[in-house]
């Protein structure tokens, strides 16, 4: 979409759910008019479409959460403060010599992003580290930040949105999660953290 028509991504994730929602209420609309409902209950029914009634689910703390998260990171990333962060964790960790060469990022800095996912919700935490990086765009950095925090953030079921949303419909509870599954996850991160630095070693 953005080398055809040079627009951003959004514009065209956001052209594609106005086609579906338009197809929704058509099919919706079609579908009551095809049936036995007289002209009134199917002009009630038109009323409460597809699209009228998902967007009444929507949880909008959720959202709420989400919007200053972000606003709280793009206010940091204005003051500079992420950035010289991320300058100081350069000077202070140590390179665990599997770094690719001329890189100046301990990959311990990225393991602890992802640890630290667990605890913090993965997005704004890959929101921070894109104002505090600033390698090229196709740099293997970026790879293993999308690892670490995706990946880290099941350690622990608060770590991700899904997680959460998990909790509540499934009702898992924190402390079972904890003892059944966190180290189970915990073993897998660090098996495909070090399974990834190989990857990135051979090829």
């Amino acid at each position: 979409f953005k080398t055809v028509t040079h627009l951003p991504p959004y514009v065209g994730m956001m052209l594609s759910l106005g086609v579906v929602a338009t197809f929704a209420e058509i099919y919706s609309n079609t579908k009551f008019s095809l049936t036995e409902f007289d002209s009134a209950e199917s002009d009630a029914h038109a009323q409460h479409g597809p699209v009228h009634h998902s967007l009444s689910k929507i949880e909008m703390p959720s959202i709420l959460f989400f919007l200053g998260i972000l606003m709280a990171v793009a206010a940091l990333e204005s003051l500079g403060i992420l950035f010289g962060f991320a300058e100081n964790l350069k000077q202070t960790m140590p390179l665990m010599g599997t770094e690719p060469s001329g890189t100046l990022v301990s990959d311990l800095v990225l393991i602890l992003l992802g640890v630290g996912s667990a605890i913090i919700d993965n997005v704004p935490l890959v929101a921070a580290s894109l104002g505090m990086f600033s390698e090229a765009v196709d740099d293997q950095l970026w790879h293993f930040i999308a690892y670490s925090a995706g990946t880290g953030g099941s350690m622990l079921i608060i770590g991700s949105a899904a997680g959460v949303v998990a909790m509540g419909m499934e009702k898992i509870d924190f402390f079972w999660y904890l003892r059944k599954i966190s180290w189970l996850a915990l073993i897998g991160f660090l098996a495909g953290t070090v399974v990834f630095m190989a990857i990135r070693t051979v090829f």
